[in-house]
């Protein structure tokens, strides 16, 4: 049962009382935090170009400064897009799990985890609908719908949560420190961050405990099924940052035809092992995967229904 490796472990425990008492004394009221002006300029970078799905790739080669500016734009609508689908995911899940039988210690943190994941969703939806007047529809996985036993299913949904706040965090530290960009999406960025570096710690702490307790009652074949999903969601999350409605939004020709290019361009895979680089070595750590190749189960145009 978690809840006994969880009594066991004082080192859990006294990092579980730091990020306590962490969120309390960081505590910070997000309607007061930001200063929203009425526009962002449009002649600037709305979103790191690094980070960008075009950066080094053959697409980015056919775009004027101009293109890439508006389309900066648009990726950055969808990146905070992104968060208002991924944080209304994790709040659902997390509370199923708040005060009930296995997670009674950490409930204090999901308490603080709750809220403050949902003051980031009111600040990501106000972002997108301030300046991008739309919050874009989540791109949905083709072919999902296992089924799972009780382990297995709360081992996935926190390491999907876990998977999630990490690649957002890879964002949201780059752009924080971004003189390129408006203060204002720095300060969004930043403030993120903040909050991300320990929701990250208490998750990776966690995650490991789960897949413990996972590895001591499953088979190596049911282990192979969970190392394949948490692959499989690794790919679907950085695939999802290639939205054709943004090409679209962007003016760009033919977006879904763009989309295939870049997810096929060489300079893809590169990019999701630069934005993945730190959870692929904790995956790999810990055992939870026995390798960083993802390429078996690279994302495609027909991974995500749109």
């Amino acid at each position: 049962m978690i809840s006994e490796l969880i009594s066991k472990d004082d080192r859990f425990q006294e990092i579980l009382e730091r990020l306590n008492r962490k969120s309390v004394e960081d505590y910070y009221n997000p309607y007061r935090m930001f200063d929203w002006p009425d526009s962002l300029p449009e002649d600037r970078w709305w979103m790191s170009p690094e980070l960008m799905t075009t950066h080094g790739t053959d697409v980015a080669a056919e775009l004027d400064q101009e293109q890439l500016h508006r389309l900066s734009r648009w990726e950055s609508i969808n990146f905070y897009s992104l968060n208002v689908d991924g944080i209304r995911d994790l709040i659902v899940e997390v509370t199923r799990r708040i005060h009930t039988r296995g997670f009674e210690i950490p409930s204090e943190f999901f308490h603080h985890f709750i809220g403050e994941e949902n003051e980031h969703m009111w600040f990501f939806a106000e972002f997108c609908l301030r300046y991008g007047k739309k919050i874009y529809r989540k791109l949905e996985p083709a072919g999902e719908g296992e089924s799972w036993p009780d382990e297995a299913a709360s081992f996935l949904v926190f390491a999907r949560i876990l998977l999630f706040e990490e690649l957002v965090d890879h964002f949201n530290s780059t752009m924080a420190a971004d003189e390129r960009l408006h203060d204002t999406i720095r300060a969004v960025n930043r403030i993120h961050h903040q909050d991300e570096s320990r929701h990250i710690a208490f998750g990776r702490e966690l995650v490991s405990l789960l897949f413990k307790e996972l590895q001591a009652k499953a088979s190596e074949e049911q282990l192979g099924r969970v190392r394949d999903y948490v692959k499989r969601y690794l790919n679907y999350s950085f695939a999802s940052l290639f939205n054709p409605h943004v090409y679209r939004d962007a003016e760009i020709p033919e977006p879904f035809a763009v989309r295939r290019r870049l997810l096929a361009s060489p300079r893809s895979a590169e990019f999701q092992q630069q934005v993945f680089r730190k959870p692929l070595n904790y995956l790999v750590r810990t055992g939870i995967l026995t390798d960083r190749d993802l390429t078996s189960v690279r994302p495609s145009a027909e991974g995500v229904r749109v």
